[in-house]
């Protein structure tokens, strides 16, 4: 079974409700091992992949997801689009918890991270001036709106390392560039997302106000966890309202030829090895074993 749409879900989005699920997939990638089993179902008659990022039982930091193994295991699958949950913080004080917004643009603050499959005798630069399909996020903003549900969208995402919270000081900076949320995972899948040729869109679950609120203590983990809990609902019904809709819908964007110009090496000169561990990616454009 093909199934064009995947869901990975963030913290406290570890099941979808309403999955009725098929089987479960390991899947073996050029990467290593992605966070878990992908659950293969339907949703709502739907096909879809469900990831859950940070493995069963929250096992995996930001920095220690296997980004890479997870992306290719859907793309593998035949995931198309692709929809990212996340929890994150509030840098504004309109964006407030128990909101959902859908990211726009980034900042990548990111350091102990591999947030690409070239290299190693394949160069790729694909363009990322718009990190985010502008179609599936305006799918999820018109489905939320429907809903009733507290959404925006065009907001501008801080992505940093972690696994700590900000200092004051960092939360302020990122204040003053004008920034809107901050979290610790979605630049790194937009990057893999893109240069899988899936399309791509963020739902941000907004938990908290970060640290640059000066009448408030810093972050906690419980307090997030009671406000997560929430949302998650919040997200779990504007998928189950947008993830019909896109089923044989074709997708008109430019998502899905990203790397036709991003491919900087002459195919006669990338090694076996390269192309046997990117073959799902390049084949297409004539990259495959002579």
């Amino acid at each position: 079974m093909q199934t064009p749409i995947g869901i990975i879900g963030g913290s406290g989005l570890y099941r979808m409700e309403g999955l009725l699920l098929d089987r479960t997939v390991s899947v073996e990638t050029p990467f290593g091992e992605p966070s878990g089993p992908v659950l293969l179902g339907t949703l709502d008659g739907a096909p879809v992949a469900f990831l859950a990022r940070h493995g069963e039982g929250h096992r995996f930091t930001p920095s220690e997801v296997n980004y890479r193994a997870n992306i290719w295991a859907l793309k593998s699958l035949g995931v198309e689009r692709l929809i990212c949950v996340s929890a994150v913080g509030s840098l504004q004080a309109r964006h407030r918890p128990g909101d959902l917004r859908l990211a726009g643009q980034f900042i990548d603050k990111t350091r102990h991270r591999r947030d690409t499959f070239f290299g190693e005798g394949l160069v790729a630069h694909v363009s990322f001036a718009e990190p985010t399909c502008t179609h599936l996020t305006g799918t999820l903003l018109t489905g939320g709106q429907e809903l009733r549900l507290p959404i925006e969208a065009g907001a501008l995402y801080v992505c940093m390392e972690g696994p700590a919270f900000s200092t004051r000081a960092e939360s302020r900076l990122h204040q003053s560039w004008g920034a809107d949320l901050i979290g610790m995972t979605q630049v790194t899948e937009a990057r893999l997302a893109r240069e899988a040729e899936l399309c791509y869109a963020c739902i941000a679950l907004v938990t908290d106000y970060d640290a640059w609120r000066e009448e408030e203590e810093g972050v906690d983990a419980a307090s997030v966890l009671e406000v997560m809990h929430a949302n998650v609902d919040k997200a779990q019904r504007l998928l189950r309202c947008v993830v019909p809709r896109l089923v044989g819908t074709a997708r008109t964007c430019a998502c899905g030829a990203a790397l036709k110009a991003a491919l900087f090496t002459a195919p006669e000169v990338v090694p076996p090895a390269a192309r046997e561990r990117l073959a799902l990616l390049v084949n297409k454009y004539g990259y495959g074993t002579p």
